[in-house]
């Protein structure tokens, strides 16, 4: 289908006129163009329409500006937009393929990203919003479709989880959807795109990615303990170096949050939709590179482990082994997570 290029006058009159143009594949939610213009190549973005297609632009222009602060770049430069259209024209940047420890260089890079907002800029996008009680209740729920019993004192830490993870103090400038994808791997480093989902908030709830299996993203990947050992490491001095300050404690509980979140099974166009929790005990679905019950073992198994010698997440830890013991127990051909990126 032949679609318009939306490069209006008053992108011509401050960039010029393209000389040509090729669509890019892109999400449902965005068409994407290269173009060449006279003196570069440059990507054209336009937010397609929907209900939150306004509040999108607007997200991925504030965070983009955010960004552009590092002084190691992170994010293509942004050389012009038309509102009106929801538009955006950013710097063309070559991808190659990411090398073997890849995790490493991208934990750096989202370190230094996140370090790019500052105090002041509370209110400029949307707080990060964690898990809530409904969560939790669908996270029993499954417990109990899958026959696991519950004590009350994994139910009251889950409780608990839930308002530390909403009191959770931070303003770093998260993606929002940090998946293999969204990162360009250039000749000078790391850059991320698209930010249709940016907020504020605490950077471990994505550093959490690389261990719970990055949980919004159509890939899964589970490195190896030593690999993430390093890309943690990397992001916390990497942190370090930019804000003067330690990442902080926080997160074993920001991987306790994403193995609450049902919707984090399925694909953006399919959350907030239903229980997608309690659809696991009737049947299995694949998205991207891993099914949904693949998914949710692999993020049983980390939170199991992570929380073993955590005081106030113990009666978590033996529930979440209690449940992945039962979900293989009842689907034994279920899968580990793919170990590389595709």
């Amino acid at each position: 289908m032949w679609l318009r290029l939306p490069f209006g006058d008053g992108l011509r009159s401050e960039l010029g006129s393209p000389r040509r143009s090729r669509r890019l594949g892109s999400s449902p939610r965005s068409r994407v163009w290269r173009v060449e213009l006279s003196e570069t190549t440059a990507v054209v973005k336009q937010i397609v329409d929907g209900p939150d297609a306004d509040g999108r632009f607007g997200r991925e222009v504030a965070a983009l500006r955010l960004a552009a602060r590092a002084e190691i770049p992170v994010v293509p430069a942004l050389l012009a937009t038309d509102p009106g259209e929801r538009v955006l024209v950013l710097e063309h940047l070559d991808h190659r393929r990411p090398a073997g420890d890849w995790i490493v260089g991208y934990a750096a890079a989202l370190a230094r990203l996140h370090a790019t907002a500052r105090p002041e800029d509370l209110g400029v996008l949307p707080r990060w919003q964690g898990p809530n009680q409904a969560d939790v209740e669908s996270f029993l729920g499954l417990a109990g479709a899958l026959e696991v019993p519950v004590t009350s004192r994994a139910a009251g830490e889950l409780d608990d989880l839930v308002n530390r993870l909403d009191q959770a103090s931070g303003h770093a400038l998260l993606h929002g959807d940090p998946c293999p994808g969204n990162d360009l791997h250039t000749a000078t480093g790391i850059r991320f795109i698209d930010f249709e989902q940016a907020s504020l908030g605490s950077g471990l709830m994505e550093l959490a990615y690389l261990r719970i299996g990055f949980p919004t993203c159509w890939c899964v990947t589970s490195a190896s303990e030593p690999l993430l050992q390093r890309a943690e490491s990397a992001y916390r001095q990497e942190w370090r170096t930019a804000t003067g300050s330690d990442a902080g404690e926080g997160l074993t509980d920001a991987c306790a949050g994403w193995l609450l979140r049902g919707d984090a099974l399925v694909q953006r166009a399919h959350r907030e939709s239903t229980d997608h929790l309690a659809r696991i005990p009737h049947g299995d679905w694949k998205w991207g590179t891993a099914s949904a019950r693949q998914r949710l073992v692999h993020r049983l198994g980390v939170v199991g482990q992570m929380t073993a010698d955590h005081t106030s997440l113990s009666g978590v830890s033996r529930l979440s082994t209690a449940m992945r013991q039962r979900m293989l127990a009842l689907w034994p051909r279920v899968q580990p997570v793919p170990a590389k990126r595709p």
